[in-house]
């Protein structure tokens, strides 16, 4: 970073960022920038700031050579940031800028790449020789990632309360891509009333010819323990055909990866290596079709593994998929489709995948012309949508039109449901459904009962309890579509699910009946001194399922 060498590292950015000769020194040459406009990782004034979730930012180099070198950084405050998801701080950088020109400093260049990784290489704890020796191939940050994994399993099932069929292992259920009505149907229960539940949890891109055998937990201690894996010459040698410069080795590699992750469920967290996972986000990007393809065919596969799911979001995959979603071959489409949806049941990447530009592309794709890609576009929304940003990100860009259009025309009507359910469990969502009619075109799906499927129906009633919720409009809008007489159908006809949320819905109509039938002039009470304007209010709290109070 520059020149003196007497000077200690806490200091050495000023020689890089203000002049050094007397003749041009800045107007207040003892003015110091404020500590918010420098990196917390190389201290320098920051050139091109970034914020991560957490609200703190750092200079975009720091961030990357952390990053590259898998290294989460302890700062001053105790806290350690995330550095998964970064967002461009444009309004600090127009600060800084200010402030260099008002205080006649130049403008912050980029920090050169290796002074900063030779910074943060300074802050890497140096393992003991007898920690090194017994897991050479792993990494701090990754070990402790396993551990944490192990410790604490990151994708919840608490929503995964009643399933249906024989399943053979419930952290790893396999799907098809012709799903049955039971894994598309909406299941709200009695804790969480608006949670609807999709029961697959494999992209439909990944199947299993043949019979498979249970899965194989890996413990902490084989997953760290390089005696107990067979894989290491193997990943070895996938490395290396991944690296060739010849396609034909690329593909060949690939293709060996791709089988040997589809049938070996043990082998997938030992070969989501770094260096691996570094080369398949440079294969993802290939112009060549097969390469791009079995590429991400085999991150599906990675994904699978809970344990690798935060670290292939982690490690820059997102974009590329989102690139492959919009722009790949039908075939591409259909498994970055299938990633998504894999990495998407992770409940620490659901955010930051919405962060990252996902959620529109996937939209798009619900109306492509491969039914695995549509499928599995859904199912991903469906698990981005359970988390409140993404549900407000999805109202913002028009999904509420778009998925009740689709729903009229029968396309993946089932599957788009559950994504319409989630967002009628927030206020945004709610409201946007409302105003576009929604109640309407559900009622009408009800009462197609010969060109609708038991799964579809299910999730129309599904869509329509979450409608009813804390909200005045619903039952003004369910009369004038007459829901009364379709929702006593249901209850009469319909499946087990069915019947109790229509029973449900006409209960929360019932409670309200009484304050449709008193017909008030509300301006003639006012004006006549009849009620207090003051209690003439809409605010928090007066919308609940019996509020009457005006």
């Amino acid at each position: 970073m520059g020149g003196n060498g007497n000077g200690n590292g806490k200091h050495r950015w000023k020689l890089s960022f203000f002049h050094r000769s007397d003749s041009s020194s800045p107007k207040h040459p003892k003015t110091q920038p404020p500590p918010e406009f420098l990196c917390p990782i190389s201290g320098s004034l920051m050139s091109d700031p970034v914020v991560i979730p957490s609200g703190q930012s750092f200079d975009r180099i720091s961030t990357q050579v952390c990053r590259d070198l898998s290294f989460t950084p302890t700062l001053h405050d105790g806290s350690t940031p995330d550095f998964s998801t970064i967002i461009p701080n444009l309004a600090i950088k127009t600060t800084i800028l200010t402030w260099c020109r008002d205080h006649g400093a130049p403008h912050p260049s980029q920090p050169d790449y290796a002074s900063v990784e030779k910074i943060v290489r300074s802050k890497i704890p140096q393992p003991s020789p007898s920690r090194l020796s017994s897991a050479p191939d792993i990494r701090v940050s990754e070990r402790e990632l396993l551990k944490a994994v192990a410790e604490n399993p990151p994708v919840l099932y608490s929503h995964a309360v009643t399933e249906l069929g024989p399943r053979v292992n419930n952290s790893l259920l396999c799907s098809t891509s012709s799903s049955s009505s039971s894994d598309e149907s909406v299941i709200v229960t009695a804790v969480s009333p608006h949670t609807p539940l999709p029961l697959a949890t494999r992209p439909a891109c990944f199947s299993i010819s043949g019979s498979s055998s249970s899965s194989t937990e890996i413990t902490e201690s084989e997953a760290l323990n390089p005696k107990s894996q067979s894989s290491s010459s193997e990943e070895q040698e996938l490395f290396l055909k991944l690296r060739s410069s010849d396609i034909f080795e690329q593909e060949t590699g690939l293709i060996s990866l791709r089988k040997i992750t589809r049938t070996k469920e043990e082998a997938r967290v030992s070969l989501c290596s770094p260096r691996l996972l570094s080369t398949l986000r440079s294969l993802i990007t290939s112009r060549y079709s097969v390469v791009q393809i079995n590429a991400i065919a085999s991150l599906v596969n990675l994904s699978l593994e809970k344990s690798n799911k935060v670290v292939i979001v982690r490690s820059g995959f997102v974009p590329l998929l989102i690139d492959a979603l919009r722009a790949g071959s039908s075939e591409a489409q259909e498994h970055a489709a299938g990633a998504l949806f894999s990495l998407s049941l992770e409940d620490e990447n659901k955010m930051a995948i919405g962060v990252l530009g996902a959620l529109q592309p996937l939209l798009h794709a619900l109306r492509s012309d491969s039914e695995r890609t549509r499928h599995d576009s859904a199912l991903a929304l469906y698990h981005l949508s359970l988390i409140q940003s993404n549900r407000v990100k999805l109202v913002k860009l028009g999904a509420v039109s778009t998925l009740l259009s689709m729903v009229k025309l029968g396309d993946s009507a089932s599957r788009v449901l559950l994504v319409l359910c989630n967002l009628a469990a927030c206020a945004e969502g709610k409201s946007a459904m409302l105003d576009a009619n929604a109640v309407a075109i559900l009622i009408g799906m009800l009462r197609e009962r010969e060109l609708v499927s038991t799964a579809t129906r299910e999730n129309c009633v599904a869509a329509l309890f979450a409608l009813s919720h804390g909200s005045m409009r619903f039952k003004g809008l369910a009369k004038e579509a007459r829901a009364m007489e379709v929702l006593r159908e249901v209850e009469e006809r319909g499946s087990e699910r069915a019947k109790e949320k229509a029973k449900r819905i006409m209960q929360i109509m019932r409670e309200r009946k009484e304050d449709e039938d008193e017909e008030i002039d509300w301006e003639a009470a006012l004006d006549s001194g009849r009620i207090s304007r003051t209690r003439c209010r809409v605010g928090k709290g007066d919308f609940g399922a019996n509020s009457t109070d005006f």
